[in-house]
């Protein structure tokens, strides 16, 4: 008995052995116990959406399961991919079983909790990618064990605390890829000397609230290619020592942090000396820092790769050193809003390939260098904000791609150049307050292409208003205020249809103020005061829609004023200096009733009369009895093709003059660069948007007709607009299209007499999805690829339903065949002179103010634009008015830290009075993270922005989101 009891204790180890062994050997056996963690994990899933996980079950084998991938010889689960799924839940530590993993992705999906420790088990793992989630707290210090990891991604989660020291000490020694960005992380950079990263090549920890120096250990990742630390609190000086021992490195960002240079912040030498060996470096970034110091001429000695640099917003001084010109391959300068002094170097012409040149707000002196004129591809010329003198050089003429043109605040003389009318791209045109003198010159008056303003206020200059600017018809703000312009206003300011500004205070101009001022569709501000104007002022300035801020002050004007319409908002200030005014406004002496009637009875009586029959007139009874459908598969009508397209609806001239009632004022409900559009109602009661093309330029814009219609006829898609018919002839061109009852994106943004817009924060989430998810479309799927150019809120329309459909495709670039090298760069080629250059001010990515591709990066751009648009409250022509920066610029400048301003003014926009404390918190979270959409959208690199399938699958997320809030919010709420 004793014998046996002894054989069973010696054989009991090796029995357990043999099991261990054989289970390790039996494959099937390690993959049921593979199956039951994958199935724990997909109990914890409380959302799938998409059905993703609809597959994971008994009957089929678990290689198969979806987002699966197994060895083929061993049946060994290497890689579990569930991004972009849109799925909700917690993270199972189950999957620590799945010893054989290689690969663990689950981006972008509404994971919440915290990241298991047993994840750290995985001891195989090489890739692991958790960014844009919803987790939270630390990251555990097990993940420190995973030492194959290569890449790691937890960026865009609610992570904080510390950096996890694992991933900088204890780490992978094989790690290429780290992103921890766009948390809350805190704390000093944990990396230290007795430890190396040394096959990083990619460090991104930018928009967390870091702080310290950046660690000297660093040094040892001498492989690394892109470092981005901005937008955190980092402090001490730049790290010169080292960058110097990077010499792979092409993208640094340290802008908006705490840097100083070297030598008690006085030299920047150093510094940049370090950077000179890295031979492929491209861009620099140092913006919002404490920099001191003069910029060293040794800046002309960076690699010769470099593209872009940025040191504005800091503290250098002295001159700008004319070795920079030796960067003959930059495009971007920007040296704004430091101290620096002396003249402009000329020797700035060398750098032929220049786009943008920023150096506004510092105390340059000396007169602007004609050189600057030999700049090609100059695109952006800011020099406001200075000392500058003399005249504006003549060499600008040269400037054929000029699109933005800022001189203001210096103290330039002379007269302003003729030849500036040939600058046939400019955009906006700011020579305030300087001393220019003379006459406007007819052919600058005459520059159709200025879109966004001009500004020659606070000048010197004399003589009439040119008859020519009435060609400016797609200016939003004319300002010649403050200067000594005499004669009269001239009617043909009517023809300046997109006016949204226009003020002519303080000149010596009479006569009186024309009626066809009052008829501008878009006018909301008006400003003539302390001129010579008489006689009343016009009844369409009471009448307008949009007048929202008039100024008659300090002339002759006299008659009668009401309180009614846009003068409603008025007081007695707008009318102040005009002794024969009397009306109803308070403040205003009232006016004597007696025989009044005979001045205005008269004219009310015949347009009483008047205006029933000249709409019986107009809107005669039409002869289109066949009832109007749209194509379910949005295919177009050809005039040509009659005997074999019948069965779709047919529409001619005629029939369209008569529903829109002869294309009458009262009938347009929109204006663009070629044509309008206008409202309509059939015979049978259809009611319809036409789309015309402008008549005048139907003939060399007929491409641009002919480019809608390609685009139309191919993309079919819930959110792109469907075409009715066409109707085309060889003098006019019309597309009709469904009238879309809600109107624009932009009637809600911008409410007419300060409105709320009606639009709470979860619609306006689902209308940009919408946008999104047609974009991708037009992208990514469309039978024929399509870059929109010209995204905008008027161009985004709103169904029955609040569903948006994205429409107007006039200047749309066609992307050919899927096959086709243009495909994969998602570009196209175009020329330079075909006058169709890519969209609105404000929503034009800048890489096309200087004749670069139209590209689907560019619609991403307009995308985000749009976003921090809604949010931020403020047009993007606005903000360049006010701010004299982009949208981007300025929302970049309140990120992170200053943001608080800008999402409370949200929440009181787009947020009911009364709403859950949870609530609150959970939008206060979904604005910042479509502030931080925007921005990634809207980065100066295009190659840097998502792409509109990862924009659809961000607003899808941040859509689900708000319909389904975390179980922790609605926990705390029901507590």
């Amino acid at each position: 008995m004793g014998s046996y009891k002894f054989s069973i204790l010696i054989s009991l180890p090796l029995i357990i052995i043999f099991l261990m062994v054989s289970g390790e050997q039996n494959p099937q056996l390690q993959l049921d116990k593979e199956r039951a963690s994958l199935l724990s994990f997909k109990s914890g899933i409380t959302l799938d959406p998409e059905g993703a996980l609809e597959s994971w079950n008994s009957n089929i084998h678990v290689c198969n399961w979806t987002r699966v991938k197994c060895n083929n010889s061993s049946n060994q689960i290497l890689q579990l991919d569930l991004s972009d799924l849109s799925l909700s839940g917690r993270i199972s530590p189950a999957l620590s079983n799945i010893s054989s993993l290689l690969v663990l992705d689950l981006s972008r999906n509404f994971f919440e909790g915290h990241i298991p420790a047993e994840l750290g088990q995985l001891s195989k793992l090489r890739q692991l990618s958790l960014s844009w989630n919803l987790l939270e707290g630390n990251v555990p210090s097990e993940l420190g064990f995973l030492r194959q990891l290569v890449y790691l991604d937890l960026a865009s989660n609610r992570l904080g605390g510390n950096l996890p020291v694992q991933f900088f000490c204890n780490g992978s020694s094989f790690l290429e890829y780290m992103d921890l960005s766009n948390n809350s992380f805190s704390g000093e950079i944990p990396l230290k000397n007795e430890y190396a990263l040394r096959e990083l090549r990619y460090l991104l920890l930018w928009s967390n609230r870091l702080v310290g120096h950046v660690p000297q250990a660093l040094s040892n990742s001498s492989k690394l290619k892109w470092l981005d630390l901005e937008s955190n609190m980092l402090s001490g000086e730049l790290p010169s020592e080292i960058v110097r021992k990077m010499p792979e490195l092409q993208f640094l960002y340290l802008s908006y942090n705490d840097f100083d240079s070297q030598d008690g912040n006085t030299n920047l030498e150093p510094f940049l000396a370090s950077l000179v060996n890295s031979s492929n470096f491209e861009e620099l970034e140092l913006a919002g820092n404490n920099l001191g110091g003069r910029i060293p001429p040794i800046v002309g000695d960076l690699p010769a790769k470099l593209v872009q640099v940025h040191l504005d917003e800091n503290l250098l001084y002295g001159s700008i050193p004319p070795h920079i010109s030796n960067l003959v391959n930059l495009t971007l300068l920007n040296l704004s809003s430091n101290l620096l002094n002396g003249s402009i170097p000329p020797e700035l012409c060398r750098m032929g390939r220049l786009e943008r040149v920023y150096l506004s707000n510092n105390s340059l002196s000396g007169e602007i260098p004609a050189a600057l004129g030999g700049i090609s591809h100059l695109g952006l010329l800011d020099l406001s904000r200075n000392k500058l003198s003399g005249p504006i050089p003549d060499s600008f003429a040269n400037l054929s791609q000029l699109r933005r043109l800022m001189l203001y605040e210096n103290q330039l003389s002379g007269t302003i150049p003729p030849s500036l009318g040939k600058c046939i791209n400019l955009e906006i045109l700011d020579l305030s307050h300087n001393q220019i003198s003379g006459l406007i010159p007819s052919a600058v008056a005459a520059l159709r292409s200025l879109k966004l303003y001009l500004n020659l206020s606070s000048n010197l200059l004399q003589g009439p208003l040119p008859l020519e600017l009435s060609k400016m018809d797609m200016v939003l703000a004319i300002d010649l205020s403050s200067n000594n312009l005499s004669g009269t206003i001239p009617t043909q300011l009517g023809s300046c249809i997109a006016l949204e500004h226009l003020n002519l205070s303080g000149n010596i101009l009479e006569g009186s103020l024309p009626a066809s001022i009052g008829q501008l569709p878009y006018l909301k501000q008006l400003d003539v005061s302390s001129n010579k104007l008489s006689g009343e002022i016009p009844p369409s300035l009471e009448a307008s829609s949009t007048l929202k801020q008039l100024n008659f002050s300090f002339n002759n004007f006299s008659g009668n004023v009401s309180n009614k319409g846009a003068f409603s908002s008025l007081t007695i200030d707008s009318f102040l200096g005009n002794i024969g005014l009397c009306g109803t406004i308070k403040g205003m002496s009232r006016c004597r009733k007696k025989h009044a009637y005979r001045s205005f009875l008269l004219p009310i009586l015949l347009s009483l009369f008047a205006t029933p029959f000249l709409c019986m007139f107009l809107v005669r009874r039409s002869r289109f009895r066949k009832q109007l459908t749209m194509f379910n598969q949005g295919e177009l009508v050809d005039e040509e093709k009659e005997t074999k397209e019948l069965q779709y609806p047919r529409i001619s001239y005629q029939q369209l003059s008569e529903a829109t009632g002869g294309f009458c004022a009262s009938s347009l409900i929109g204006s663009g660069q070629f044509g309008h559009v206008y409202k309509g109602v059939l015979q049978d009661n259809t009611r319809i948007a036409v789309k015309v093309l402008d008549s005048k330029t139907a003939m060399e814009l007929s491409g641009s007709f002919k480019r809608e219609c390609q685009v139309l006829k191919r993309a079919r898609h819930r959110n792109l607009i469907r075409i009715i018919t066409i109707c085309s002839k060889p003098d006019f061109k019309a597309l009709v299209l469904p009238l879309m009852s809600n109107g624009s994106l932009e009637r809600y943004l911008y409410p007419s007499h300060g409105l709320n817009s009606g639009l709470d924060l979860v619609q306006l989430v689902s209308i940009c999805r919408d946008v999104a998810e047609g974009m991708a479309y037009l992208h990514h799927y469309s039978p024929i690829r399509v870059v929109h150019c010209d995204l905008k809120p008027s161009n985004i329309l709103l169904d029955d339903d609040m569903t948006a459909l994205v429409t107007d495709f006039g200047i749309a670039r066609l992307v050919n065949g899927i096959n086709e090298n243009t495909t994969t760069s998602g570009s196209v080629s175009f020329s330079s002179t075909d006058g169709l250059l890519c969209g609105s001010v404000g929503y034009i990515a800048p890489e096309y103010g200087i004749g670069r591709k139209a590209s689907t990066q560019g619609d991403v751009y307009s995308f985000g634009v749009l976003l921090l648009e809604i949010i931020a409250g403020k047009r993007p022509t606005d903000v360049i008015f006010q701010e004299g920066s982009s949208l981007h610029e300025w929302v970049k400048s309140h990120y992170p830290r200053k943001l608080e301003p800008i999402i409370e003014e949200a929440m009181l926009r787009i947020a009911p009075p009364t709403m859950p404390a949870y609530c609150n918190k959970l939008w206060s979270e979904v604005i910042v993270e479509l502030i931080e959409l925007g921005l990634m959208c809207t980065q100066y690199n295009p190659s840097t922005r998502p792409t509109m399938l990862d924009v659809a699958y961000e607003m899808g997320r941040l859509k689900q989101y708000l319909s389904n809030p975390p179980s922790l919010l609605m926990h705390n709420n029901e507590e």
